[in-house]
């Protein structure tokens, strides 16, 4: 995927969290579920939109080892 996709991932995350705290609100007020009840659904919605970001973003590409260290330079020390 392209890394414009993984930006659009990343940027719906607020927006889809502030929609489902609403939703969750609004259910309680109409008293059709306390969110007691209903705020797991919040830890879903977050775990499923961090599947999502996941899906869009490439892998980094493996770090290569670090170079072994240098002897120290120069001559004779006395």
């Amino acid at each position: 995927m392209n890394s414009r996709a993984a930006l659009y991932a990343q940027a719906i995350r607020g927006p889809i969290l502030l929609m489902a705290v609403g939703i969750l609100f609004a259910m309680q007020q109409g008293g059709v579920l306390p969110f007691s009840r209903t705020w797991p659904l919040l830890i879903i919605i977050i775990g499923l939109v961090k599947l999502i970001e996941r899906m869009f973003i490439r892998p980094a590409a493996p770090l290569a080892p670090p170079a072994p260290p240098m002897p120290p330079a120069g001559g004779n020390w006395q």
